[in-house]
């Protein structure tokens, strides 16, 4: 299984502190990787849950946060998980919620993107890049127009950071969650009615655990997926399908 291993590798999750994040942290420690675990809200519980792991705070809302944090240590696995959701009808919408959503899950995610690659580059060396996209990268959603429209130029970007970095030794994928058991989704959860529509919708029945996607970002942190380049993996129990 040396395919799947991540001996000797050096990862950093943002948005590491709960939910999906948590999850991938605590799966790519499990493969074998010295995990930094980054967010703005306390790491403690995260770090807690991986032997050597370590904390830093980062609040993604400067998009430029990440800037140096590449330059001072090696890091080998990048995964952009750090994201932030507002919800109200679009004739509604505010320019300052539209600013705030884009600035952490999409300017931010470009901008730690290219920060890590120079590093890498700059070392002759090679890295892993998994960008967290969502279902609403290929479909509307209502009531997000910002998160929707982030999560699109999170599929985008992942693709055209592949064309450029594959041959410099830097594979650039994404996966796409689906209806996962998250603080994020709560809201939905709770309501019978969304609730019932969506697990109607989702061919495996059940909503998605943070570990679903946890076991995913691992395969493309790991050697095995050292020929896949700018792809978007779905893992949504089916919704796409459908």
């Amino acid at each position: 299984m040396t395919a799947f291993s991540l001996t000797g590798q050096t990862a950093l999750v943002t948005g590491a502190n709960t939910g999906i994040g948590q999850a991938i942290a605590v799966a790519l420690g499990r493969a074998g990787a010295q995990v930094i675990c980054a967010g703005r809200s306390s790491l403690a519980k995260t770090v807690a849950m991986i032997p050597g792991a370590e904390a830093l705070t980062l609040d993604f809302a400067d998009p430029l946060a990440a800037r140096d944090v590449f330059a001072q240590r090696q890091v080998d696995i990048l995964v952009n998980n750090a994201g932030i959701i507002r919800r109200a009808d679009s004739v509604d919408f505010t320019e300052a919620d539209w600013d705030a959503v884009m600035d952490v899950n999409l300017k931010a995610v470009f901008f730690t993107c290219q920060a890590f690659a120079r590093a890498v580059i700059a070392r002759g060396g090679a890295g892993k890049i998994v960008n967290i996209a969502s279902l609403l990268s290929f479909q509307g959603g209502i009531r997000v127009p910002s998160y929707t429209a982030a999560k699109h130029g999170v599929a985008g970007l992942t693709k055209l950071l592949a064309n450029e970095w594959a041959a410099k030794g830097i594979n650039v994928n994404a996966i796409a969650p689906g209806y996962i058991e998250t603080n994020n989704t709560t809201a939905l959860r709770a309501d019978a009615t969304r609730n019932a529509a969506i697990l109607e919708r989702i061919p495996a029945g059940r909503w998605g655990q943070p570990e679903d996607i946890a076991e995913a970002a691992v395969f493309l942190a790991a050697p095995a997926a050292r020929y896949v380049h700018g792809a978007i993996l779905n893992v949504d129990g089916g919704w796409l399908a459908r």
